[in-house]
């Protein structure tokens, strides 16, 4: 990533429109941005950011509050940025979110954020979004970094890294989790919390399933659950086998009743034969005569009905006849379906053919056509890679042709410098001269120029105060009316109570229960009345206090307008005789030439360093002059072969009919496509004829089939088909009929000859069997209800048994799945006593991050600090902290001992801060794909360093512009204007803040 220009327009303390040339400050390599506190110094850096992802770092980013106090009603606040990304050139113009005044009426309405993005394709700018979500998604995938991770990696805040450094654990978990991104190992610890918390769930509904069986058990076998076993805690009694060991016992002791109660019944069962069988044979005389009277009818009947039998029987045969012959049209029918849809198909394929090559003929040979362009497609295949090859060579040639255009420009710019520089010299020596002049005069000129405005100040001040003095005066001599006639109005009240003070002491009278004030009688015969609004003591009171209110704003204001006038008389003295136009014309000539002088002085150190350089230089330039010379000329003869190469395979791919890789891919895949339709046409076609044969067959096959069944033809066969169920039907009603039939014949046979007598009379004999059968049967019921009921138990216990089993069997894994989740989880989350460190795993994770940014911090650490400090990643719990796994210390090289960072000084721990921020910015860089940053700022901290740490901090500044990175360091400290010339002077005023480049 390199910044070319930004600006700034309405934004932060920038009213006008500011704007930074970075391309001019990459020519130096480092520069510095200074400028008093509070002059924008951070908001240059603000607006890059919002340029790129719409938002500022830091705290300022809740504020809300990005556009300028000091610019104009209507300036719409803007920030502008042109950046090289990923090789590609981008504009972003974003404007935030800020109240506008409304077009009609007053007020203001909200003005929602903007964006625009473009790019620079051939020489112009090409739009690419103007909306919010897709400009981020296009920054997050050419700069290939968050916002955090850019902020940490491109703009280094050391006084952050510095709380970075000293922090606890946990603080440095939540940093490097947002830069790291390792929320799925979070996600991995929180998965294993609920599956411990959904096992607990589970593990507690199979304790109640148990404990529910138990329950059941113990109802069942009416008894109470032994000592030892508790049904609220049964995992140890389910653990030993107690549980299951007590239920298969109660179970073996409801099988024993069970066994007696059979022995009883067995007896009492034999009695209770006996007495049936009497009773039977008794009952099956008289039933005997029943049935036979009941088939004679039934025989009758029967008969009655033969001729519809002997129809449904001929109806049944010929369906059950069809039955077979129906699934022989079935096919017929698919049969011709199938070679009606494989003629669409051929069509179908036919067409598509002809619609991609109309220059086929439906006679031409498919399989020489198929195989003809399957030829030509790999012909094109081959050259291929000559097409790719011409790609590059064409690129070659490009870049060649640069290259020798760039020398060209290059070694005539040397010449034309060279014969130049002697000339040069000697005008910047002049310059120097005339520069240090004007110098001289910036001490005298800012005292000149501080008086003028001081005097302009004075005059607005007493300008405003003689307004003020204007208003305050109406205001006290309104409220001076405002007290008069309150005055008046007391007055009048006053004056109308006295008139009506009969009325009111009237008022007052009880009647028979007090003397009159005035004449002391205690008759009242015509008391006084009050005249309609009359005023009474409360009216009074009211018109009291609005005049004491009116009396102290009068002293209020009257005492305002008396310290107007000291105000005004003070700031006339100040502001002296004169006209303020006049003053501040002359001001501004001041101020204009402090300007002039200021740039002289800031401009002196650079003249002189440049007269130095150029006198060295003169010397180099004769013998970059010759490198360049051969430089040009190899890169001439590479041209020329580049080009000879990429004619040559031109030719070739001319020969195919193509001009380049694309119209080469082209006819290869034209030709593919021609080969894949003959193939489906050649298909297609014969699984018509195939289909067609095939429906000729089926149709042969039907009525073969029709015949052999006796019909005719397949038109008899459907007439004569029934539908299953009626066939069943029309089955069942013929069998009914058939086994009535015979088994009225089997009763009348097994009846034999009947001499029609009447049946005798068996009441007597019966109802005496019937009797002793009852009381047999009394007597088997209790047995058999014993029996039941300890046959149930035993039951119900075996049954209960099998479901404490199936119960213990789910419930054993799972009490194994919780109890290993419940120690994997703890030591996941660092609780558990053989996580020695106390480290969660996300914790872990990052410990391997930390320990590369300690490597990469070290590398720097080390030179600039002489070799003496380096950083230690430790797993190790710091003092006051439950976890471990991202502590921090610091070896002392000198004296062999590691310390906590806060025994630094703050010289020592803003060396270790930048060296920690610039590990963290290569990682990050490495983590996110390897980003290249070509533009980084360094922010805040070199003032609490000495002359030589200074000078090893800022060599490894000057050492990251190697590869043609660009560093900007951010600071007020005067020490590092004169270290570093190139700069850029951010100064604030009354009117906003302005930016100026200063060499």
């Amino acid at each position: 990533m390199r910044l070319h220009t930004l600006t700034a327009e309405a934004f932060g303390p920038f009213a006008t429109a500011a704007t930074v040339d970075f391309d001019e400050l990459s020519d130096a390599g480092l520069f510095l941005l200074s400028g008093a506190t509070g002059a924008g110094k951070t908001s240059v850096l603000d607006a890059v950011c919002f340029a790129l992802y719409g938002d500022v770092p830091g705290d300022r980013s809740a504020a809300k509050r990005l556009r300028c106090d000091q610019a104009a009603p209507g300036a719409v606040p803007r920030v502008q940025l042109e950046a090289t990304l990923s090789g590609r050139r981008f504009r972003f113009v974003r404007s935030p979110a800020w109240d506008r005044p409304k077009k009609r009426g007053s007020g203001t309405t909200t003005e929602p954020a903007k964006v625009t993005v473009s790019e620079l394709v051939d020489g112009a700018w090409q739009p690419l979004s103007s909306r919010l979500d897709e400009a981020g998604d296009l920054v997050g995938r050419v700069v290939g970094l968050t916002m955090n991770q850019f902020t940490q990696v491109a703009m280094l805040p050391q006084g952050r890294f510095q709380a970075f450094l000293r922090a606890r654990s946990d603080e440095r978990h939540k940093l490097l989790q947002q830069l790291f991104r390792t929320g799925r190992f979070e996600a991995v610890e929180r998965w294993l919390v609920e599956r411990r918390q959904r096992l607990s769930r589970d593990d507690a509904r199979h304790h109640e399933r148990v404990a529910d069986v138990v329950s059941r058990a113990t109802e069942a076998a009416a008894v109470a659950l032994p000592d030892g076993i508790d049904l609220h805690a049964l995992q140890l009694a389910a653990d030993d086998g107690v549980l299951r060991s007590w239920l298969e016992q109660t179970q073996a002791a409801s099988v024993r009743a069970r066994s007696a109660a059979d022995a009883t019944l067995l007896e009492v069962t034999a009695r209770e034969g006996a007495a049936l069988t009497a009773l039977e044979q008794t009952r099956s005389e008289a039933a005997r005569r029943r049935r036979l009277d009941t088939a004679r009818h039934e025989l009758a009947d029967l008969r009655s009905r033969a001729a519809a039998h002997d129809d449904d029987t001929r109806r049944l045969d010929a369906a059950r006849r069809a039955a077979g012959v129906l699934p022989w049209a079935r096919l017929a029918e698919a049969a011709d379906l199938r070679a009606e849809a494989a003629t669409t198909r051929a069509v179908a394929a036919a067409r598509a053919l002809h619609q991609h090559r109309p220059d086929v003929e439906e006679s031409v040979d498919l399989e020489a056509l198929a195989a003809d362009c399957a030829e030509a497609a790999a012909t094109a295949r081959a050259l291929r890679p000559r097409a790719e090859r011409l790609v590059v060579v064409d690129e070659e040639v490009g870049a060649l042709r640069r290259r020798v255009h760039r020398l060209t420009a290059q070694l005539d710019e040397l010449r034309r410098v060279h014969a130049q520089r002697p000339a040069e010299i000697d005008e910047l020596r002049a310059l120097v001269l005339e520069v240090r002049a004007e110098a001289a005069t910036v001490d005298g000129l800012t005292a000149q120029a501080q008086d003028l405005r001081n005097r302009l100040d004075a005059h607005e001040e007493a300008t405003v105060l003689a307004a003020q003095r204007e208003e305050a005066r109406e205001r006290w001599l309104t409220s001076r009316e405002v007290s008069l006639a309150r005055k008046d109005a007391l007055l009048t009240v006053q004056l109308a109570r006295v008139d009506g003070m009969a009325a009111e002491l009237a008022g007052a009278l009880v009647v028979g229960g007090g003397c009159c004030p005035v004449c002391g009688s205690a008759e009242h015969p015509s008391l006084a009345h009050p005249a309609p609004g009359a005023p009474d003591a409360t009216t009074e009171r009211e018109a009291r206090k609005q005049l004491a209110d009116a009396e102290v704003v009068e002293h209020a204001l009257d005492q305002q307008v008396r310290d107007l006038d000291q105000n005004l008389a003070a700031a006339t003295a100040r502001a002296g005789e004169g006209d303020p136009a006049e003053l501040v014309a002359r001001l501004a000539a001041r101020q204009a030439a402090l300007s002039q002088s200021w740039r002289a002085a800031g401009r002196l150190p650079d003249l002189e360093a440049r007269l130095d350089a150029q006198v060295a230089e003169l010397d180099q330039l004769g013998t970059r002059v010759a490198g360049l010379t051969a430089d040009a000329a190899a890169a001439d003869t590479a041209h020329q072969r580049a080009t000879t190469e990429a004619e040559a395979l031109r030719a070739e791919l001319a020969a195919l009919g193509a001009a380049d890789l694309t119209a080469l891919d082209a006819i290869a895949a034209a030709h593919r496509r021609t080969t894949e339709l003959c193939a489906d046409a050649l298909r297609y076609r014969d699984d018509a004829v195939e289909a067609g044969w095939s429906a000729e067959q089926a149709h042969r096959a039907l009525d073969d089939a029709a015949t052999e069944a006796g019909f005719a033809g397949p038109g008899p066969v459907r007439e004569a088909a029934l539908e299953p169920d009626a066939v069943a039907r029309l089955a069942e009603s013929v069998a009914r009929h058939q086994q009535r039939l015979a088994a009225v014949t089997e009763v009348l046979r097994e009846a034999g000859p009947s001499d029609d007598e009447p049946v005798g009379d068996l009441d007597a004999t019966l109802a005496a069997h019937e009797a002793a059968h009852q009381a047999a049967v009394t007597a088997s019921r209790r047995a058999a209800s014993d029996v039941a009921v300890h046959a149930a138990r035993s039951t119900r216990l075996a049954g209960l048994l099998v479901e404490l089993d199936e119960a213990l069997a789910a419930w054993a894994p799972l009490r194994r799945d919780l109890a290993l989740v419940t120690r994997l989880s703890s030591f996941v989350e660092g609780r558990s006593a053989d996580n020695l460190l106390r480290m969660r795993l996300s914790a872990f994770v990052l410990a391997y991050r930390l320990g590369q940014v300690v490597g990469a911090a070290n590398e720097r650490l080390a030179r600039m600090s002489d070799q003496r400090y380096s950083l230690e990643h430790t797993g190790k719990r710091g003092a006051g902290e439950t976890r471990g796994g991202l502590s921090l210390l610091v070896r002392d090289d000198w004296s062999g001992e590691s310390r906590d960072p806060a025994t630094l000084s703050g010289g020592e721990t803003f060396v270790v801060s930048l060296a920690l921020a610039l590990g963290l910015a290569d990682v990050i860089a490495h983590e996110a794909g390897g980003a290249s940053l070509d533009t980084l700022f360094v922010d805040e901290g070199f003032g609490s360093l000495d002359a030589d740490t200074l000078d090893d901090v800022m060599d490894t500044l000057d050492a990251l512009r190697d590869g043609g990175r660009v560093v900007g360091v951010v600071s007020h400290v005067a020490e590092m204007r004169d270290r570093i010339p190139t700069q850029l002077v951010v100064t604030k005023s009354r009117q906003g803040s302005f930016v100026a480049l200063r060499r």
